[in-house]
């Protein structure tokens, strides 16, 4: 059985209903086509949501080179054996590079970075100790009585966030700008 909009606007109309507020259907076979249609998208959504869910974020430390130059970082923070900086990772331009994978564990990290080419720094105020090399050196105090050098770090407060992203640039303004 069909039941043409032209019949239900007249019906309509015979109520004292106006015919705008009448929906458009041309026959209720139609309708189930609708039907069929909306459960087909259901069905699309509800895959569509698993793919979105299966892959839960990464927590992590991360930083991210906006410059055109290879970027050397060392990374701060506060340890169970006390404090701890750690580098060098190498960051080549447009790239990013995770410094800590996980959840991160301390509210506060320090990072310095300098710029291979150039010479530019990306740095701060709290001193810890750094190697010529590859390091992981547990404590900031006496770097030079110890054979190391002492950098100024940057403080970032994460608010104890489980990730966290700095993000180095050419430009102060967009991002962490050289010094």
């Amino acid at each position: 059985m069909t039941f043409s909009v032209h019949d239900r606007k007249k019906a309509a109309q015979k109520n004292g209903v106006p015919s705008e507020a009448v929906p458009s259907f041309t026959t209720l076979s139609s309708v189930a086509g609708a039907g069929r249609l909306s459960r087909l998208f259901l069905l699309f959504s509800v895959i569509a949501a698993s793919f979105a869910f299966a892959a839960p974020a990464r927590a992590e430390f991360r930083v991210c080179n906006n410059t055109q130059n290879l970027v050397g970082v060392a990374i701060g923070y506060r340890a169970d054996a006390g404090w701890v900086s750690e580098g060098w990772w190498q960051v080549p331009a447009s790239t990013c590079a995770t410094l800590i994978e996980g959840e991160l564990q301390s509210r506060y990290y320090y990072l310095y970075a300098e710029d291979a080419a150039r010479g530019g720094r990306w740095t701060g105020n709290v001193n810890m100790c750094v190697a010529e090399n590859e390091f992981k050196i547990v404590g900031v105090e006496d770097c030079f009585k110890r054979g190391y050098q002492q950098m100024g770090f940057k403080e970032y407060d994460t608010g104890r966030q489980a990730s966290w992203m700095v993000q180095l640039s050419d430009t102060p303004g967009t991002g962490e700008g050289q010094k």
